[in-house]
């Protein structure tokens, strides 16, 4: 790909709940899965389940632009500078 940008969709799979607290944790496996993504250049926005499932349509668009304004911050330098 020319950029290696994305957006992940975590749904609750994604998480443990602290039986204490009631919040939520991201797993191993998926803590496992950012990691490599980062090594291989990647830098990815995570949407949790718990912040899309109670928002209305015009809200998830606007959570979706908040990521991609993060990730497009976050790019490493000589990706930001061709585009």
């Amino acid at each position: 790909p020319e950029s290696k940008r994305a957006i992940e969709v975590d749904g609750p799979a994604h998480y443990l709940q602290d039986v204490l607290s009631g919040d939520y944790v991201v797993n191993g496996p998926t803590q496992f899965k950012a990691r490599l993504l980062r090594c291989l250049g990647w830098t990815v926005a995570h949407v949790a389940f718990y912040e899309w499932d109670d928002r209305s349509e015009q809200e998830r668009r606007e959570l979706l632009k908040e990521k991609l304004a993060e990730i497009r911050e976050a790019a490493p330098d000589n990706e930001q500078e061709k585009h």
